[in-house]
């Protein structure tokens, strides 16, 4: 690379620097009334205190190796301007410095500083995540990490639900804060709803766990962030924050057992006489299955496949009829219905609320 691109490229390097400097100091300023156009994923704009304590950490590092930088570009461009080779000069070597004290000093003290204050101050955020005090009204979770969705239990509420985690406002007068337990049941994987906490690593058989007050309702989007096999990038996830009221009527309805009515019993019957019974549950009936997401109250998801499609009748249908068509590699087989015995079993499962 010529000297000239390597300028080049330094200088687009310290504006994109400076860029993001500033565009993560003024976040905070526009975090509130710009609510509608941040992403559901923006790592500039959290909403919950890990993610918060995360993003002023990330902010504290990026201005110190910008600093570090600046000052290594500048030294670097007052090295290059002074000693360049001028016309008439004989092309002897300038004055050469060996042995100085000060020198192997600096580029040796002050680099450890550095790293022992990045460390420290990494640990700390660490630490204040990880020892968080458990307050007697926290919202306990376990999370399970499927190929390729996530599943929801709710232990002390009785609720069991698949992809789409609901969790009550906190409010900061009176903070009613989210733990999540994480396990895995097969690979690894990894949580990350970028606005409300850092990631968290599943994996089997080492439990792991994380937490959220979020201070604003809404929908979040997250993603599972450690690849875990071939649709790891349609392991989404979706948080939605209720008001407190709003969640209670929630959990009141996903409680309950599924709603049978006699005008889908034929559905019913076709569910479980196939292999749908051994993977999935429907509360009130006789299938009991763990390897697939709880059905007792499907139709009350806006997602099917873990976020990969809307839930509606066509997809479901689709689904049912062929997973791969929507998920390639999904752990679903497909079924091989015949049209009168797909619709039947897509009409139950559309009654399923």
């Amino acid at each position: 690379m010529s000297g000239r691109r390597k300028v080049a490229f330094a200088v687009v390097h310290i504006h994109v620097l400076i860029a993001l400097v500033l565009g993560g100091a003024a976040v905070p300023a526009f975090a509130e009334p710009a609510r509608a156009p941040w992403s559901p994923t923006n790592i500039f704009a959290p909403v919950s205190t890990p993610a918060e304590w995360i993003f002023d950490l990330s902010r504290f590092v990026l201005t110190v190796t910008a600093a570090i930088f600046a000052v290594v570009f500048s030294l670097l461009v007052y090295a290059v301007v002074k000693f360049r080779q001028r016309r008439g000069s004989n092309g002897r070597e300038p004055a050469q410095v060996y042995g100085s004290t000060q020198v192997e000093l600096a580029w040796t003290v002050i680099p450890i500083l550095i790293v022992l204050v990045l460390f420290l101050a990494a640990a700390r955020v660490i630490a204040s995540i990880q020892n968080a005090a458990r307050p007697s009204n926290a919202i306990e979770v376990t999370v399970i990490g499927h190929q390729f969705w996530w599943e929801y239990r709710y232990p002390s509420l009785k609720v069991v639900t698949a992809n789409e985690l609901h969790i009550p406002v906190s409010d900061p007068a009176h903070p009613t804060p989210t733990f999540l337990t994480l396990l895995s049941a097969d690979t690894d994987h990894s949580f990350w709803v970028p606005r409300l906490a850092g990631k968290t690593d599943l994996i089997p058989n080492h439990p792991n766990s994380t937490w959220m007050d979020p201070r604003e309702t809404g929908l979040y989007l997250g993603q599972c962030a450690q690849y875990c096999g071939t649709q790891h990038a349609k392991m989404l996830l979706r948080v939605y924050v209720q008001m407190p009221d709003e969640f209670d009527r929630w959990i009141q309805e996903q409680s309950r057992p599924a709603q049978i009515s006699d005008t889908i019993s034929e559905g019913q019957k076709i569910f479980e006489r196939t292999a749908c019974i051994n993977c999935h549950a429907v509360r009130g009936t006789a299938a009991n299955g763990r390897f697939g997401p709880d059905l007792t109250h499907l139709m009350s998801r806006d997602t099917i496949a873990s976020g990969a499609a809307l839930n509606t009748p066509d997809n479901l249908r689709r689904w049912v009829k062929d997973p791969s068509v929507i998920k390639p590699g999904s752990k679903m087989p497909a079924m091989g219905l015949s049209d009168p015995d797909l619709n039947a079993v897509t009409t139950y499962l559309e009654s399923l609320r």
